[in-house]
């Protein structure tokens, strides 16, 4: 593909999945809308060599990296919260159809949101965020 085309293509997975990120937002309840607000949300092509380094699959779809909510206050960790979406991989992971791009953004936002609110993958199934 075109190094322009590459370029367009990624203007426009990165503003559906902003949309997206943006929807689920204004449709969560108020005390989680607010908590949701304060976890900054990164756009990335697909993991980078350092965390493929530290054991990252590849073509994973979304990341949290910091302290669940709960564990906020009392300091666990000094890495600042954050959700990462691997855009290429949910892309590639949609055949290339955005509208189920845009599905699986919302869900894999969803999904990493749980992460921070101290779910774990099995409290994610039940919620049909897998």
């Amino acid at each position: 593909m075109p190094a322009r085309r590459k370029e367009r293509l990624w203007i426009r997975l990165q503003g559906a999945a902003l949309g997206e990120v943006e929807a689920v937002r204004r449709q969560l309840p108020p005390p989680l809308r607010a908590r949701a607000m304060n976890i900054p949300v990164s756009f990335e092509k697909a993991p980078g060599r350092a965390l493929v380094n530290d054991g990252v699959e590849e073509d994973l779809l979304g990341l949290y990296v910091g302290e669940s909510y709960s564990d906020e206050a009392a300091g666990v960790e000094n890495v600042p919260s954050q959700i990462l979406l691997f855009l290429h991989n949910i892309w590639d992971y949609a055949n290339n159809d955005m509208g189920v791009y845009r599905e699986e953004v919302r869900v894999t936002y969803l999904h990493e949101l749980g992460h921070y609110l101290g779910l774990d993958e099995e409290d994610m199934i039940v919620r049909d965020l897998d």
